[in-house]
């Protein structure tokens, strides 16, 4: 339930977003008194700007709703969520490498010397 409701939250959050950049700013009015009146003939004689901030309208409630919904199973899952780095004996452990506490009594740990040569 909660994978659908972040899938269509993402879908309204990138709609918001489309539809925000296709609209008009408020001085677009005045290109079109240079010339520029039939860009808005798609949208019919009154322009995209009612049926555009109408349908942000609508997403922005619905992308509020999806927030509150997405919150609220959040806050019921009853297990706080995983954040910040683990513990490094937990990584150490995964990976089956030995720790640093463990004791590793045949492991030679002397350095090795180097001769040196006279010539």
């Amino acid at each position: 339930m909660q994978v659908a409701i972040l899938m269509i939250h993402v879908a309204i959050a990138i709609a918001l977003v489309v539809l925000i950049l296709l609209q008009q700013g408020k001085g677009a009015e005045a290109g079109a008194a240079f010339g520029g009146g039939a860009s808005q003939t798609v949208f019919g004689s009154r322009g995209s700007g009612s049926f555009l901030s109408r349908t942000t309208a609508v997403l922005a409630a619905a992308f509020f709703a999806t927030s509150l919904t997405l919150a609220y199973f959040g806050s019921q899952s009853g297990r706080a969520p995983e954040a910040g780095i683990p513990d490094s004996r937990l990584i150490e452990q995964q990976r089956g490498l030995p720790t640093l506490d463990d004791e590793a009594s045949d492991v030679d740990n002397t350095a090795p010397v180097l001769e040196e040569s006279d010539g």
